[in-house]
């Protein structure tokens, strides 16, 4: 017998390029003003634009708000993550 992996549900809400709501997160490897990078059980959700401010981040529930002048979303599969530890110790 196979087993399946239950996803979190996925829905990302833009509003007028400016408000972004994305549920489903899992983590949130990187951001700053120009790109923020999180994970999902769908992949890995590239953010782009300018003035980009993470309002609410909650991987407990899955939740992220953005807001910011919005220019890209863009999905990639997922990578594995590198332990920081072998990052730092390259």
């Amino acid at each position: 017998m196979t087993e399946k992996t239950v996803r979190s549900p996925n829905l990302v809400t833009l509003e007028d390029r400016e408000r972004l709501s994305v549920t489903g997160v899992c983590d949130v490897d990187s951001f700053d003003g120009s790109s923020i990078t999180a994970y999902t059980d769908y992949g890995q959700l590239n953010i782009r634009g300018e003035g980009l401010n993470i309002k609410r981040l909650s991987v407990e529930t899955g939740e992220l708000d953005v807001e910011g002048n919005i220019s890209a979303l863009i999905y990639t599969e997922n990578r594995p993550r590198e332990n920081i530890f072998k990052k730092l110790f390259r």
